[in-house]
């Protein structure tokens, strides 16, 4: 069986499915393009989609005839169809795919996703438990810490957005270069220790006092834990182009924030950073200069 491993919405469990399935027996293939090209491919074949979409269906259509693909499990915001049923949805809009899987990217759901996956694919349990016993280890959480708040010279900013964003390298890139030339220290929400983050995210709720959706808990969670650092000075808000949930989410969180704000969505054709500049200079001046 061929099996497909995509470098997508911040994949960091490609090690672990890699030596998983391998143990199985299964051909594993994983993209070669360029993200450029990639995303390209999937900008042509659905103009009208999220970019992270995108480039999930341009990794897709690279991979060609396999039998299977897995995909890493994203955490929802309201009304956010793509981030919660992507493996259905997508094809619903293009014909042809293969079939496509939604796994877990790390935590406890892990190994028993995996269990599951084995089975389906051996009906051998004794190879899958053999499997499974040569990835535990890759499995661990990383230890976790806080990030360093601060650097000589620069305004710290915290900057908010889903993990799957800000975890890949192709969507971040510019925007990463163009906070280091303004001179700021940026504050990675996706980099803050899970738990702190999960245990503010729970405070918040819904106007009618129901629980958020995880991913909406992770953006309130991550503003909670920066927002009353001394040193952060303002707060940038990343969406993804064209993700209209994603976008209204961070949207309600900006309205909440009592330091100064900037919601930005991003995609790899767009370059204009002006907003951006201003915002770094707006944190340049003295606090008194602008209100909290």
């Amino acid at each position: 069986m061929k099996v497909g491993l995509l470098d997508v919405l911040g994949a960091r469990q490609m090690r672990y499915w890699n030596t998983f399935l391998n143990e199985l027996g299964a051909e594993v293939v994983t993209p070669a393009l360029p993200a450029e090209d990639a995303y390209e491919l999937g900008r042509q074949s659905l103009p009208d989609v999220p970019v992270q979409v995108q480039l999930v269906l341009g990794r897709l259509l690279e991979l060609g005839n396999v039998d299977l693909v897995l995909l890493p499990s994203t955490r929802a915001v309201s009304q956010d169809a793509w981030a919660s049923d992507l493996a259905e949805l997508l094809p619903r809009r293009i014909s042809g795919l293969p079939t496509l899987r939604a796994v877990p990217d790390g935590g406890p759901g892990l190994p028993g996703a995996a269990l599951e996956l084995g089975q389906q694919l051996t009906h051998n349990a004794g190879q899958v438990r053999l499997a499974l016993s040569k990835v535990k280890l890759l499995a661990q959480p990383p230890r976790e810490s806080m990030p360093p708040l601060s650097a000589p010279s620069k305004q710290t900013v915290a900057v908010i957005g889903p993990d799957s964003l800000l975890r890949d390298a192709f969507l971040m890139g510019p925007l990463r270069a163009r906070l280091d030339d303004l001179a700021t220290h940026p504050v990675w929400a996706d980099q803050l220790p899970r738990e702190q983050v999960e245990e503010r995210g729970q405070r918040a709720t819904t106007p009618f006092g129901k629980p958020l959706p995880p991913g909406e808990r992770d953006l309130w969670g991550a503003q909670n834990l920066l927002e009353g650092k001394g040193a952060v000075r303002g707060l940038l808000y990343l969406a993804p182009a064209r993700d209209a949930a994603t976008f209204s989410a961070l949207t309600r969180l900006a309205a909440s924030a009592r330091k100064p704000t900037l919601l930005l969505e991003l995609a790899p054709e767009v370059s204009d950073w002006s907003e951006l500049t201003a915002f770094a200079t707006q944190l340049a001046a003295p606090p008194q200069e602008h209100p909290l």
